[in-house]
């Protein structure tokens, strides 16, 4: 309709970079990242991902990329190495390279108690858990992962922060929050959309150095539209 969801916004991310990519409800943040792994195509503009355009060469940009997609969309009647097994056909991973990756992104996910479980008997926390392991898989060199805290406790929230951390080092990571304390626990650096525009971008130090108070829940209402005001 007349909304423009996502207007002329630009920005890089390098490999050994995990950027923050952060704003409230409505910024435009899921829109940004259903653009960049091809879900929705742009109205104008392109994403190139390793160099590859989403948009003219959507199939070979897609194998570079993981994508934990908001609300963590699972199949319910499967289990969740059931799931994975799945995911990892749809990779065209077979053999031992497919038992291997499975396993691996079990343990990395911290699902081994709940690998024969079905999906739909799963908390929350679980859930989200088992769609990020299907993201690394066949160990992409892309991360784009929307709200990877959701629905998590404070000890499943630490071990992800981590995780994304340690991946971060070589890898390129894009992950949505509206939750600022993950900022500087897992970002090298933070970019902060309102209403579809880059609003403030910097390392999380640069940030905090142009925060009132240095804080950057102030900062994050100083350049962000309050619902009221909109």
């Amino acid at each position: 309709g007349t909304k423009l969801a996502v207007n002329n916004l630009s920005f890089t991310v390098k490999k050994g970079e995990v950027l923050g990519f952060l704003g409230p409800n409505g910024a435009g943040k899921s829109t940004t990242m259903r653009m960049v792994t091809g879900f929705i195509p742009p109205s104008s503009g392109d994403a190139r991902i390793c160099g590859i355009s989403i948009t003219e060469n959507p199939y070979e940009a897609k194998t570079k990329i993981g994508y934990l997609p908001e609300s963590a969309p699972l199949y319910n009647d499967m289990t969740v190495i059931g799931f994975l097994k799945f995911c990892a056909d749809v990779r065209k991973l077979s053999g031992s390279a497919k038992t291997d990756a499975v396993e691996k992104a079990i343990e990395t996910c911290f699902l081994t108690s709940v690998a024969h479980q079905s999906i739909d008997t799963l908390s929350k926390g679980y859930r989200h858990r088992t769609c990020l392991a299907q993201a690394l898989l066949h160990d992409p060199e892309v991360l784009i992962l929307d709200e990877p805290t959701d629905g998590l406790d404070p000890n499943q929230k630490y071990e992800v922060r981590q995780l994304i951390k340690r991946l971060g080092q070589d890898k390129a990571i894009l992950f949505s929050t509206h939750i600022l304390e993950e900022v500087e626990a897992s970002c090298t650096r933070a970019v902060i959309v309102d209403r579809g525009s880059i609003v403030a971008d910097g390392t999380p130090a640069e940030l905090i150095a142009q925060a009132p108070n240095g804080s950057l829940t102030e900062l994050f209402r100083k350049v962000t539209t309050t619902d009221t005001a909109a």
